[in-house]
């Protein structure tokens, strides 16, 4: 790794710390194959609101490429990442997270997944192989993106919905608000002065979007929140994809369905990357809980609300922050 692709270390000392916590292995394990896999990412979601994917069908060759060409990209100097930023949200941005004062160990390349909306930043990010990273990057989302869709559709399987499309059409609709992610987490030597605990990469969250896929390399580093509020470390994969429940799939199940808090801790030998792909609705599409999930009698729990309206005010807030809170309803309501 050389150097110029670590994040200056100016302002270090504004990055958390915490202490790294033990390995788990009680995330579920869902085959895409599988006859049962319906009702096995049913229950994953009821109980951890993620799982892992197995025999997915992308290509491991999709996968290697794109990593292969996203590192080419964080490793040159400074100056040449910085053209592509800073972030408008969509570009390249290093330590900064959002524009409400969150920071992490960490750089990070964003884009919209409609290729048909790129940002001159955005554009800025290919500008040194431009055929072949975007070809990469453009290949792994279509097939992430259909992959998607098969989990989504199996889901409305396993819950009984009505119409199998009920949800992959959200992501399917050419207006489908979705974006995708490339993190790229630098060594930091620096760690083993911190006393055992680890700098943190990403902080605390939960993503907005109705699910989130994310693949990394095998270096660990993420971290989830159990429904006790155990924080326990998960096992990489580079392989297999996390399928994570997002904000607007919890309100949709009437939170039957909990979107799942988690984070990731920075290394002090190994570099970790990562790529996510957040399937969202389009802008105007009301997130409201479906009316066939609805037991008779049934109260929503949410007030309903427009994707538009819950990214605008997920994007004024902090991370950790809980974003849902202003979207549920209360007791008089």
């Amino acid at each position: 790794m050389v150097v110029q692709s670590q994040p200056a270390l100016n302002h270090s000392s504004l990055i958390k710390t915490c202490k790294p916590t033990s390995l788990f292995t009680g995330i579920p394990v869902v085959d895409l194959s599988d006859p049962e896999a319906k009702s096995l990412i049913v229950k994953a979601f009821e109980e951890f609101g993620m799982f892992k994917l197995v025999n997915h069908g992308i290509p491991m060759e999709f996968i290697t490429r794109l990593e292969v060409e996203s590192l080419r990209f964080f490793n040159l100097p400074q100056p040449e990442k910085d053209k592509a930023g800073p972030p408008d949200p969509f570009g390249y941005g290093s330590k900064r997270i959002g524009p409400n004062g969150d920071v992490g160990w960490i750089e990070y390349i964003l884009l919209n997944t409609n290729p048909d909306v790129m940002s001159h930043k955005s554009l800025s990010i290919f500008q040194q192989s431009p055929e072949i990273f975007r070809s990469a990057v453009n290949d792994y989302i279509s097939a992430v993106k259909k992959m998607s869709c098969e989990v989504l559709e199996l889901i409305a399987d396993g819950l009984g919905l009505e119409s199998r499309n009920m949800l992959s059409r959200l992501l399917r609709n050419e207006k489908s608000d979705s974006c995708f992610r490339l993190n790229h987490y630098p060594p930091c030597p620096e760690l083993q002065a911190l006393s055992g605990r680890n700098l943190i990469g990403f902080g605390e969250h939960t993503d907005p979007q109705i699910i989130s896929v994310l693949r990394s390399n095998n270096t660990s580093g993420l971290q989830i929140c159990l429904r006790d509020g155990t924080w326990v470390s998960v096992p990489p994969d580079r392989s297999s994809f996390f399928i994570n429940v997002g904000d607007s799939l919890q309100v949709m199940t009437n939170g039957r369905f909990k979107s799942v808090k988690h984070r990731v801790l920075a290394d002090y030998t190994n570099s970790r990357i990562s790529m996510i792909y957040f399937g969202g609705p389009p802008l105007n599409e009301k997130i409201v809980p479906l009316p066939s999930l609805m037991a008779e009698g049934e109260e929503s729990l949410y007030k309903e609300f427009t994707w538009w309206e819950y990214k605008k005010s997920a994007y004024k807030s902090r991370l950790g922050d809980y974003r849902l809170g202003p979207f549920e309803k209360t007791a008089s309501q």
